[in-house]
């Protein structure tokens, strides 16, 4: 395959002849013998992998073990070997942990200070999200959150600030440079797989075994990286990440940026893209319910050939969605004007945790009277799906909470959920009919939040 160049705590690093789909952790640990970056899950889930990835977007937390080499084509990396000083200085979080007693067994310690380091030289103060994806259970948390505080105001040590490797182009097959570049290589390559963030797709390699023959990274595609304003809406690339769109949208739409809060972990909302959420077609995928509430348009592209579709008509069955041979999600476009929306995600675990249930509402109110209805769930089907007879039994009807009490049992005629390991069937849909109730609570002016306690 092509070259891949990138820094590795600050030192040039010029790669040729590796498996595409060999992960950063693998080579940190085998072949450079950089083993403070620990292997936990090998899924994305408890951090001990985490690294510093910096390119033209800042500086992210990102987890190694399902990051492909290729990924990091004209980056910094900066495992926690790299957190420390040339002359062995310490990093402003390493001497916090140390005086604030933050390590016992020291296994996940490295991926805390990866963790700590990236938010301190971004100024984040959320503490408690920034370590969300980072899991302990020797110390507990109180501590490292105590060190992350008293870090925070330090200066960023010059050492941290690399300035990403300048590279030229990497060619296609493996990096299209462009969405024109990835149209025509994936019409002649349509059983290919396209890695954006490889957040889905790297369990396929780290859990499954799975071999992937044919592949593209599109993280040369900066034009499908872009949020634009278009007239009634935004119009988000494929390739925006989670994060990035958690931003854009907090004034916007708040309550899909709580929801994109709880999405995973920052180390996967900052590789996570957009695209990948919809194509993957997960029944669970957080952003489709939420998508789909809002009326949003999904933009497909095959070649030269582009189609628009409702969002919610891309999803046929489990893990089948309406797409052709050698066509990708190019973009979808989110209106602006939602004022009803609400998200409201159900799991076992407040942060970094899989849906058992995602209820997204948006009900548009005409005086007393309920004008219409967009309802969708994640978790109730084989897609992520419309609440139909839901909907059809509030629009029009007046904004009460007899009206709601009354449409509850339509919910049994949307769904038939399934039990698994995180529901079972009669929870999930006792569950969905008290989501619209606690929407109605809340339309109302009621404090519904799971987070505060009222007496």
């Amino acid at each position: 395959m092509n070259d891949i160049a990138f820094l590795l705590n600050g030192a040039p690093v010029q790669l040729s002849g590796e498996s595409p789909t060999r992960t950063l952790l693998d080579w940190l640990r085998e072949s450079k013998g950089l083993t403070g970056t620990k292997e936990g899950c090998n899924e994305g889930d408890c951090g001990a992998c985490s690294v510093m990835v910096t390119d033209d977007h800042g500086s992210h937390a990102l987890n190694s073990c399902i990051l492909f080499l290729p990924q990091l084509h004209g980056k910094s990396v900066r495992t926690v070997e790299g957190m420390s000083g040339p002359k062995g200085e310490m990093h402003p979080v390493q001497q916090a942990m140390v005086d604030l007693h933050g390590s016992q067994c020291g296994f996940c310690t490295p991926g805390f200070i990866v963790s700590m380091a990236v938010a301190h030289k971004n100024g984040a103060r959320d503490h408690d999200d920034q370590l969300a994806g980072n899991l302990c259970r020797c110390t507990g948390y109180a501590p490292i959150v105590r060190a992350a505080k008293a870090a925070a105001a330090k200066p960023v040590p010059e050492w941290i600030s690399d300035i990403p490797t300048a590279t030229g182009k990497t060619a296609a097959p493996y990096a299209p440079g462009s969405s024109d570049e990835l149209a025509a290589w994936y019409m002649a390559h349509p059983d290919a797989t396209l890695i954006a963030g490889a957040t889905d797709v790297g369990l396929w390699v780290t859990k499954e075994l799975r071999p992937l023959p044919e592949v593209a990274f599109l993280y040369a595609c900066k034009d499908l990286q872009q949020i634009e304003p278009v007239k009634g809406g935004l119009r988000v690339g494929a390739g925006v990440t989670i994060a990035s769109l958690r931003e854009a949208v907090a004034e916007r739409h708040p309550s899909l940026a709580e929801l994109l809060r709880r999405f995973a972990s920052e180390q996967v909302r900052g590789a996570a893209t957009i695209g990948g959420n919809i194509a993957n077609g997960s029944p669970i995928g957080d952003a489709p319910p939420a998508l789909i509430a809002m009326g949003a348009t999904l933009h497909l592209r095959q070649g030269d050939t582009r189609r628009d579709m409702p969002l919610e008509d891309f999803f046929l069955e489990y893990r089948k969605q309406d797409r052709k041979p050698g066509e990708f999600v190019e973009a979808v476009t989110i209106p602006d004007n939602v004022p009803g929306l609400a998200c409201y995600k159900l799991s076992k675990r407040f942060d970094q945790d899989i849906s058992a249930v995602c209820g997204c509402f948006n009900l548009t109110l005409s005086g007393s009277k309920i004008r219409s209805a967009r309802i969708a769930f994640g978790g109730m089907a084989g897609t992520p799906k419309r609440a139909t007879a839901v909907e059809a039994a509030l629009t029009g009807k007046e904004w009460a909470e007899t009206t709601i009490a009354a449409a509850l049992p339509a919910f049994a005629k949307d769904f038939t959920p399934m039990s698994d390991m995180r529901a079972s069937a009669d929870y999930r849909l006792r569950s969905a009919q008290n989501m619209l109730v606690r929407y109605f609570h809340e339309r109302s002016g009621v404090s519904v939040s799971v987070l505060e306690v009222s007496p």
